[in-house]
């Protein structure tokens, strides 16, 4: 049999969809009547899609190449995940912030990306696609390559209708090879550093004009915060407070989780010492400004305050384990359970990783602790998190007026693992004067070896009332 360009075209789309895929090139039969449509990508699993695309940040770097607006049937998720694809390509990232939608969807309403019929669909469309479940992400990035082909394909045959009406099978062999291509990716995320120069120019300029705000989860203090790299901790890393026994790094983590959730954000406090009540009840000293044994005498006042926060607070939610008995594998899943509810989280706080379990038990008391410290800064990675926990100094770095990171306890894979490791110092002089320093031991992407001079009010569970001097 002579191959003819029809027949080379149907068997060039044959081996990819099967004989289904076909017809729609050949001739455009009518449905049979009663016949019940069945398509396997359907409304619920793109806006699953298109959910992760706006706000999972490791989703989008493993699938964003995948991913083409036109592949949603729903127009207005549609324009959403545009708006969303063309951010993450000029900035590294999802867009965070309704603050930031909200100008992202002015700026593409005044350019006429968003037409004015497709304008009033967006807002419905955003809105569903920030309270979807997140879950089960592993499992659709198996699938997204699949879908992508499937949608590429679909609208490479509708679209060759009109070159086959002028028998244009050059242009559809075209049509259908790019389309077969989709999901193809054999070299990765290649990166050409010379000529993405212009490109890292305006990053740092939107920075510096404030339209590109801080990545970093903010300390509650803007001089703190300068000290950072990331003007705050930063997201896909892990940060240590490092302290003898009673130095205040329970503290510490209270103060730094509130103030994370005061300006928005969510955080999931895990506390595998302290009871969440007594978390709790320092929170409220902290949050109201009340000395904690002053709580009872000023109940309703406390909880008008509180309540009166909670406004424009992010999420805080706390979970109690007991020592010993909590591994990264449960942190995972505890991760997925509020992804699924639709909440996702911008820093993760472990009080802390020193008396977390490891997911496979070794002999080697230092395997055991290495492997935790790993897994829970892979975590941070994975989820697109800030993590913030803490670790004990060994009997050398208590005494010592200022502790370093030679005297962390027990495993110095701690210092190698984390990206910021800052230890609490604190004289009986100091203590009397309600004052501590907070030194920078170990760093990955900053400078170290500079010290944070600090006043407290510990009554109040204050860890940093305000900050004296940078030395």
């Amino acid at each position: 049999m002579v191959d003819t360009p029809e027949r080379e075209i149907t068997e060039l789309i044959g081996s990819r969809l099967g004989a289904r895929a076909v017809a729609p090139v050949v001739s455009a039969p009518q449905p049979e009547e009663n016949a019940e449509e069945k398509f396997e990508f359907d409304g619920e699993f793109q806006t699953r899609i298109a959910a992760l695309v706006c706000r999972d940040e490791e989703f989008v770097k493993r699938c964003g190449h995948l991913i083409d607006p036109r592949f949603f049937e729903n127009i207005g998720e549609a324009a959403v995940v545009n708006c969303a694809m063309r951010y993450y390509r000029k900035y590294g990232r999802v867009p965070t912030g309704l603050p930031v939608w909200k100008q992202l969807f002015a700026d593409d309403i005044a350019a006429k990306i968003i037409s004015p019929d497709v304008k009033r669909l967006v807002g419905p469309a955003f809105a569903n696609l920030m309270k979807t479940s997140l879950a089960d992400r592993g499992y659709i990035e198996e699938k997204v390559a699949e879908f992508a082909c499937n949608q590429a394909m679909t609208q490479a045959i509708w679209n060759s209708l009109d070159l086959l009406k002028r028998r244009d099978f050059s242009g559809i062999k075209k049509s259908v090879v790019r389309a077969l291509e989709v999901g193809v990716n054999v070299d990765g995320d290649a990166y050409d550093y010379f000529q993405r120069i212009a490109e890292r120019t305006d990053l740092r300029l939107d920075k510096v004009s404030g339209k590109l705000p801080p990545r970093g989860i903010t300390t509650g203090l803007p001089q703190f915060d300068d000290l950072l790299y990331h003007r705050g901790w930063g997201r896909k890393e892990l940060a240590t407070i490092m302290g003898g026994a009673k130095m205040g790094k329970t503290t510490a983590l209270i103060g730094f989780a509130k103030a994370a959730s005061l300006a928005g954000h969510n955080v999931l406090y895990v506390t595998l010492e302290v009871a969440s009540s007594i978390i709790a009840e320092r929170l409220d000293a902290s949050i109201t400004d009340t000395e904690i044994r002053q709580l009872e005498s000023h109940i309703h006042d406390v909880r008008s305050k509180v309540e009166a926060l909670q406004k424009r607070a992010g999420k805080l939610i706390l979970h109690e384990y007991p020592s010993g008995t909590f591994t990264p594998n449960m942190l995972r899943a505890l991760i997925e359970r509020y992804k699924a509810k639709g909440v996702l989280f911008d820093l993760l706080v472990v009080d802390y990783a020193d008396i977390m379990a490891p997911n496979h038990r070794y002999n080697d008391p230092i395997e055991n602790s290495k492997s935790i410290y790993i897994d829970l800064r892979a975590i941070c990675v994975e989820e697109n998190l800030a993590g913030l926990t803490a670790t004990q100094t060994n009997r050398e770095g208590f005494k010592s007026t200022v502790a370093k990171a030679e005297h962390v306890a027990e495993d110095f894979n701690k210092v190698r693992t984390v990206d910021l490791m800052i230890s609490i110092n604190v004289t009986e002089e100091e203590r009397a004067r309600n004052e501590a320093r907070l030194y920078f031991a170990a760093s990955r992407n900053q400078e170290s070896g500079f010290t944070i001079f600090v006043k407290q009010d510990k009554a109040r569970m204050k860890f940093i009332e305000s900050i004296l001097r940078v030395e």
